[in-house]
């Protein structure tokens, strides 16, 4: 099976470079940002860079002076634990560890959920996520740290692997989190404050790109970013991620007696980047060559030992994140998904926008400058 993997050339914008490029203004401006009295990173979850473009209409202050190089990429899988994870920082998966929507806790053998199953499914948050966070980095160095997200996130698993170090303030729509994060930054010099605006991507998942519910949340994002920054503050708009819709004859369902499933212990990640598990006494290279006969053209399917040789995770695998990697990683192309027909739960197959592979519509976010980032 060719594997048409895409490069991303060595120039390109990652947004594991986030971090450092928000620090270093905040010190002086020696990155790619200019310097800042305070900063604020806003993501949009879910907002590629591509329907962005293809939907300006509905978002004039965003695009407002945005050109085609405002872009950066995402980070593999392209899916939020990860990609938020590696923004947040400033390492790629195979370095913080957080590799997918689900793996394997090989100790328990079990799948674990690291977007929200960090309590039920019993996980430490400093274990599972090692890396200091940017809020860490900059309240060593002297930053006051804040964090705006929805109430509910405030005390969560997912919340202390990503956001420790940061003072979490709740908001409860778009444009109330974007003004006390610009009042923060006013108020408090010197400061780091993170921005979360999770409404496009929930509204992606349930209705799809170019749904009116998808346009309306992102017209609500645009009106929110509407509002000029505080003098002397700039602001970075990105995102994790950007998204693909997947009409049900695009779903690729493994059910009972097709050869895929033989050999396997359990099927983690999610519908556009599995994480296949083997059973123990599996013939791995027979399975690998069935998985790739029977999925070509609808996936990439790498072993293990491939897919970190390509540096798809990044240059550096941690042992533990090594581990949670599947025996398999399929990587869907097109528009195409996965299911695990013969699972008990199948509600994720009423999923219409989706992420986790590597196509330009799930890999490129904006890049957007405004306050005296954009001078």
């Amino acid at each position: 099976m060719s594997s048409i993997l895409p490069t991303v050339p060595t120039t390109a914008r990652i947004i594991s470079g986030v971090a450092d490029d928000l620090l270093a203004a905040l010190e002086g401006g020696s990155g790619a940002l200019a310097p800042a009295r305070s900063v604020v990173v806003v993501i949009v979850d879910g907002l590629g860079a591509i329907q962005l473009r293809a939907h300006a209409g509905h978002a004039r202050h965003l695009v407002a002076g945005v050109g085609k190089k405002d872009v950066a990429h995402s980070v593999f899988p392209t899916t939020t634990a990860a990609a938020l994870t590696s923004i947040l920082t400033g390492v790629e998966p195979g370095s913080h560890g957080l590799v997918g929507y689900r793996v394997l806790d090989r100790d328990r053998d079990r799948l674990v959920n690291l977007l929200s199953g960090w309590e039920s499914d019993g996980i430490d948050p400093l274990v599972w996520q090692p890396q200091p966070t940017i809020f860490e980095r900059a309240t060593a160095a002297g930053h006051p740290a804040y964090a705006l997200g929805i109430a509910k996130y405030a005390r969560s698993g997912f919340t202390k692997a990503t956001l420790r170090g940061a003072e979490f303030v709740a908001a409860r729509t778009a444009a109330e989190r974007v003004a006390v994060a610009y009042q923060l930054a006013a108020d408090d010099p010197g400061s780091l404050v993170y921005c979360y605006l999770p409404e496009v991507d929930k509204a992606g998942h349930q209705h799809g790109v170019d749904s009116a519910e998808w346009i309306a949340a992102l017209e609500e994002v645009d009106h929110a970013l509407a509002v000029d920054p505080p003098r002397q503050v700039g602001v970075l708009v990105t995102a994790d991620h950007g998204m693909v819709d997947v009409p049900a004859h695009r779903h690729v369902v493994l059910d009972e007696g097709d050869a895929r499933l033989d050999g396997i212990r359990h099927v983690g990640g999610e519908p556009r980047m599995l994480h296949v598990y083997l059973e123990a006494d599996a013939d791995r290279s027979a399975v690998l060559d069935t998985w790739r006969r029977l999925s070509e053209g609808d996936a990439d399917v790498l072993s293990r030992a491939e897919a970190v040789s390509s540096g798809i995770y990044g240059s550096t695998v941690a042992p533990d994140a090594d581990r949670r990697i599947g025996d398999l990683v399929v990587i869907a192309r097109g528009n195409k998904a996965f299911y695990d027909g013969t699972a008990e739960d199948q509600r994720s197959r009423g999923m219409i926008g989706q992420h986790g592979a590597l196509t330009p519509e799930e890999r490129q976010v904006p890049y957007i400058r405004r306050g005296v980032f954009a001078i």
